[in-house]
Order: C-alpha cells, then structure tokens, then sequence
C-alpha cells in the first residue's frame, strides 16, 4: 500500500497547521501523564507532530515512510525503517507513545508481537501508551480507512498489553474523537481544555488510550 499517497488523500482537508496546533497540546499533555520522562519513543511517527513537540531530553522516532511532508526536529533521532526490523535499544525508554497503528498491524499476532518488541524496549518502571479507534464506540465508521485491517477496543488492548508484559495502569475507553475530520477543535486552547475535561471525552471520544506500565522485575 502506498501510505504516502493515502495519507495525503485522506488529510487533504485538514491543514497541516491544525494538526500541529492539536498534536502540540496532545503532546505537553501525555508527557505530563506519563511522568515528564526523559526518553521517549514514537514507533510510527508518521509525519512527526507528537515527537516533535514532546518535550523529552532524547526522542526517537520510527517510521517506514519517509513522508515528504514530515520535518523532523534536530533533536530527533529518526529510523527510517519497518518498527519490526528497527535497530532500537533495549531497555532504554521511559515511554513509548503508540498513536493509530495497532489497528493497521493485519493480525492480532502481531499486535502481540509488536507489543512484546515495545516491551523489550521499554525500561523498567517505563511507560507505554496507546491510542487508537475503539470499535465498540465507531464500528459503523472502522473500515471507512481504507488501512484499517484488525477490530480492537481498549479491553481487548487491555489485554494485549498483559500478554506482552505491562501491567496496565490507565483505561480511557473514550479519549480523542475520532478523527481529524471529527469533533476536535484546531485551536490550542480549545484542545487543551478538552484534555483536562474527562467529561468532555465522554461525549465526543470515539478512541480509547491505553496506558501500561513495564514491572522492574521484567
């Protein structure tokens, strides 16, 4: 598939400017979740706008596309590669953020084997993080995306990160509305009192985020 020309299409209305603005406040507020770590990971960066804006001493980013689109900030160190295949240190990140990629991984086999290579990356007492479209809240609207291939809620991510070895900390069935095209207003202060309004993601989320957290002893 060619997710250059997909994406392009399926953003064409939504200007990048607006994901920035959104993805700045999504990022400031996830690192405060997650305990302001210092090293952070997006496995599927796509165009870069979380891990640009994450305000992390060292951040990685992985992507198999190198969007034409994407602008990678000094600071990152980006891996152009299949996340499988990655050369990624192990046992190095305090947090892993995962953003609308699970569902694209074509099998539930290898949601878990992802899951397990993240946790061998992830440093004892680190963090993951995920988000991604909950199918029990947009099952009429799942396949409208043309790279959508695995049904996933947070329970059955709940699950996925146990098998893996996190232990999960936080379950948000209702996050992010959505898409981009949703509900989610392109103004920074707009987002950020969505985000620090839980009651608000009752109503208008349709995506789950998932937060599971390495054990020393693994």
């Amino acid at each position: 598939m060619n997710y250059e020309r997909l994406y392009q299409y399926r953003f064409r209305n939504v200007p990048q400017d607006s994901r920035k603005l959104v993805w700045e406040e999504i990022a400031a507020w996830a690192h405060e979740e997650l305990g302001r770590p210092r090293r952070v990971l997006d496995p599927a960066a796509g165009r870069g706008e979380f891990i640009n804006a994450v305000p992390a001493r060292e951040r990685w980013a992985v992507d198999e596309v190198a969007y034409l689109e994407a602008v990678f900030s000094e600071a990152v160190r980006f891996v152009h590669a299949d996340v499988m295949e990655a050369n990624l240190p192990l046992g190095h990140f305090d947090a892993i953020w995962v953003s609308n990629f699970l569902e694209h991984l074509g099998s539930q086999d290898r949601v878990a084997a992802f899951l397990e290579k993240m946790r061998d990356c992830t440093a004892p007492g680190g963090q993951i993080a995920i988000m991604g479209p909950n199918f029990r809240y947009c099952a009429d609207k799942y396949f409208d995306f043309a790279d959508h291939s695995v049904i996933l809620t947070h329970r059955g991510v709940e699950e996925h990160l146990y098998a893996a070895g996190f232990q999960p900390r936080r379950v948000e069935p209702r996050f992010l509305p959505y898409s981009f095209s949703g509900r989610l207003p392109a103004s920074s202060r707009l987002v950020r009192s969505y985000l620090r309004f839980p009651l608000a993601w009752r109503l208008a989320g349709k995506q789950f985020l998932v937060i599971g957290e390495r054990p020393a002893a693994l």
